[in-house]
């Protein structure tokens, strides 16, 4: 599994874009993915609402389970991915690329995010 580098990833899973014009994207990885198993539901945070870093903002149901999905950054909801909600499979097919799950106008990030190298030492342990 290689996590992308240009990529910025929780301890909770979740990883970051780098923020074009204070908007990053945001997700779960390819880990978290294979962990939850086939995604079957996305409930994401509603376009408009406020996420604060470290807190639950929406979840994942999955043939196995349901998992909180916790925001990486503080800041204001500005889109989410209906095709996600469409077809939630798209978090285990492209967590990457086209199973992204929101943007968020980042008005807070926390110094603790991960690179790639330091989160694959995380879900190595």
């Amino acid at each position: 599994m290689s996590n992308p580098q240009q990529l910025r990833y929780s301890k909770e899973h979740e990883w970051l874009s780098a923020a074009e014009a204070d908007v990053a994207t945001v997700g779960i990885t390819e880990f978290a993915a294979n962990a939850l198993g086939d995604v079957v539901y996305a409930q994401l945070p509603e376009v408009g609402s406020t996420v604060q870093a470290g807190e639950t903002c929406g979840e994942l149901e999955s043939t196995k389970s349901v998992s909180d999905l916790y925001s990486p950054v503080s800041g204001e909801i500005v889109e989410i991915n209906q095709d996600v909600v469409d077809d939630p499979s798209l978090v285990n097919s492209a967590p990457f690329e086209g199973g992204w799950l929101f943007k968020v106008r980042v008005a807070d990030e926390p110094a603790d995010l991960l690179s790639a190298d330091e989160y694959d030492a995380h879900t190595a342990a």
